[in-house]
């Protein structure tokens, strides 16, 4: 699935390229990045309702492809959606950790944020930026199950992310694009009827709280560009 969103961004910007549709002050963008999720993971365990002292887990880092839409409501705000998939394994951690690997997971965790870009710096564009991810946790595996598990669940759930990047311009629309975000999220995880603890379900609330660092090139774009001159496009202020 990761490799259906790269394929669709690069389908875009080679469609883009040609009609001589590239802004530096264009309306709509798309990144394509190579982005590292680094969730900053502490949990509490329970086995049938009691807490496990010490017990903890732990959600892999991983490297995939990523793209971000973009749309500039004047030159200094824009609306970013980011998105991908991703495949994390969830480890024991603290007096669990023999446990290894205890459960495995797909997530699409898109995020939108709304971004505030400095201006008058040449080539340079710093950005700050606010808003919301959600993560869907899809095709949930046992691990090495060595808790005898018969399955495992995983809440979606919501968060408030922060952002920082910039964009350095190459001309014609193209940059370069480094970001940086740090979503603070919840969720919980159940293991579901342990036979190594006599058919208790184990309930983990953790604090997944990643941080997602991206590096790309993007492109800026106007749809008049794009599918032909119809009509002279209004400046972007």
């Amino acid at each position: 699935m990761a490799l259906l969103a790269l394929s669709a961004a690069t389908g875009v910007m080679a469609l883009a390229q040609p009609a001589a549709a590239g802004s530096d002050d264009g309306k709509f963008g798309i990144k394509l990045l190579g982005t590292v999720v680094n969730p900053d993971t502490d949990a509490t365990v329970r086995a049938g309702g009691a807490v496990i002292p010490g017990a903890s887990a732990d959600v892999s880092t991983e490297a995939i492809p990523a793209l971000t839409l973009d749309y500039y409501f004047t030159r200094n705000i824009s609306a970013e959606l980011f998105c991908c998939f991703a495949k994390h394994s969830i480890d024991g951690k603290g007096t669990i950790a023999n446990l290894g690997e205890i459960a495995d997971t797909w997530i699409f965790p898109p995020a939108l944020t709304l971004q505030y870009h400095f201006t008058g710096m040449g080539r340079w564009q710093p950005y700050v930026g606010a808003g919301v991810q959600y993560i869907n946790f899809f095709d949930t595996g046992t691990g090495q199950n060595r808790l005898g598990a018969t399955e495992v669940s995983i809440d979606d759930a919501w968060g408030f992310t922060l952002q920082g990047g910039i964009d350095v311009g190459l001309g014609n629309g193209w940059s370069l694009n480094f970001d940086v975000k740090k979503t603070w999220l919840d969720t919980t995880v159940t293991w579901h009827n342990n036979a190594a603890l006599g058919g208790v379900n184990v309930v983990g609330d953790a604090d997944l709280d990643p941080w997602i660092f991206s590096a790309g090139v993007g492109y800026r774009f106007n749809l008049d560009g794009l599918f032909g001159h119809r009509a002279q496009a209004a400046p972007i202020k």
